[in-house]
């Protein structure tokens, strides 16, 4: 869900913030605050527990906007930043152009927030934080040490958290290789995780439940980021520079304009099994029909309907060009939800069909023929998808 933008960053939050943002409130209010501040009304714990999920929430924003800005100085599009489940994360679409550039971007969040959070408890304690009611003095407090916090924990060497990217930003600079540093901290980010499930499970045996599942949880999204950040750079540098039109199908299943929509369904959709398919009209031009297109129409009016009735008309969200990089590709057919689009040529005319199935083929083969080894499990996933 689309917040607002800020200095042309999109701010989105996703459904599972509203979890966290709930547990936060709630546990501000219940533990945390009546702790340390005693005698207070229900409603005051509350209305600090919001106060103090509500900063939280703008710390966080903070800390994110802080990377997104340095990227920008690199050169690095940001699409925006959305906040989930475990925080935030800054989307950008392309890896750092240089060691320097992953340092400054990856530091620049967590300096953010001990500059944030250290000017907080310095300004309490120069003013005299006893001086200050009890309502601005408690969410202060919170807030300051929350950032502090936030930033020693985004500091540990474990990627992808910021600390494992100045890892990797220094093993970058020493190995003169990203794939190399990406993959031992990566490996860092794996034990890191390994770490935070066993942490969980003696927390569950000694009887703190909650916080147990919470560290399991996140133990296993560190794994699991760890894991996808790597195999995601390996499968970009393998798919970048190579046009789609190397290996899209160039001669492609099409449909004339002129077809009865129900011989489409029993002639092309049943025996093909696509989703979408290119329709001609006699040289002039290509359009395309998709199974979402056929439900437009009743069963039973099939017979009275051709398919140019129904055809749409190409775009960016089903069309490629045959230069157009693979990686691209990829991230627009990811964008859109197609996995199968069509190619055309500058004057619109069809030149063939890409699918996900032909980009994770041409992967898997350059993998296998190239690969220095080091991959066997990125091979077997993209084996995986490209079965799928």
């Amino acid at each position: 869900i689309k917040l607002f933008s800020l200095s042309g960053f999109d701010v989105r939050i996703d459904i599972s913030w509203l979890l966290i943002a709930f547990l936060i409130t709630w546990s501000l209010a219940t533990g945390l605050f009546p702790h340390y501040y005693a005698d207070l009304t229900r409603g005051t714990y509350w209305l600090m527990g919001i106060a103090g999920a509500i900063g939280l929430f703008a710390s966080i924003i903070l800390h994110e906007f802080c990377h997104s800005f340095a990227a920008r100085k690199f050169g690095m599009p940001m699409k925006g930043i959305t906040l989930f489940i475990f925080g935030g994360v800054a989307e950008m679409d392309e890896e750092p152009p240089s060691a320097k550039a992953e340092f400054v971007m990856a530091i620049a969040g967590p300096l953010a927030s001990i500059v944030f959070g250290g000017t907080i408890l310095l300004l309490l304690y120069l003013q005299g934080a006893e001086t200050i009611p009890v309502f601005p003095r408690g969410v202060l407090q919170y807030l300051g040490s929350i950032n502090l916090i936030v930033a020693g924990f985004n500091l540990l060497p474990a990627f992808p958290l910021d600390g494992g990217r100045v890892l990797r930003a220094a093993l970058w600079t020493w190995k003169k290789d990203i794939r190399t540093a990406t993959r031992i901290a990566s490996y860092t980010g794996n034990v890191f995780g390994i770490i935070l499930i066993v942490l969980g499970i003696f927390s569950l045996f000694s009887g703190a439940l909650i916080s147990g599942m919470w560290w399991i949880v996140l133990g296993l999204f560190v794994r699991q980021a760890a894991h996808m950040s790597y195999h995601r750079l390996v499968m970009r540098r393998a798919l970048e520079g190579e046009p789609v039109g190397r290996f899209m199908n160039d001669h492609p299943v099409t449909v004339d304009k002129n077809t009865p929509v129900d011989r489409f369904v029993y002639d092309y959709v049943y025996r093909h099994h696509h989703k979408m398919f290119p329709v001609v009209d006699h040289g002039e031009g290509v359009q395309c029909v998709a199974t979402a297109d056929i439900k437009r129409i009743d069963q039973k009016d099939w017979h009275n309907h051709a398919v140019g009735e129904i055809a749409r008309s190409c775009s960016e969200k089903n069309t490629l060009t045959p230069d157009i990089d693979a990686v691209e590709a990829l991230a627009r057919m990811h964008k859109t939800g197609n996995s199968r689009m069509i190619v055309t040529g500058g004057n619109g005319t069809l030149k063939g069909i890409i699918t996900i199935k032909d980009l994770m083929g041409f992967l898997s083969a350059k993998l296998d023929l190239e690969g220095d080894g080091s991959g066997n499990d990125i091979q077997q996933t993209v084996e995986q998808m490209k079965d799928t």
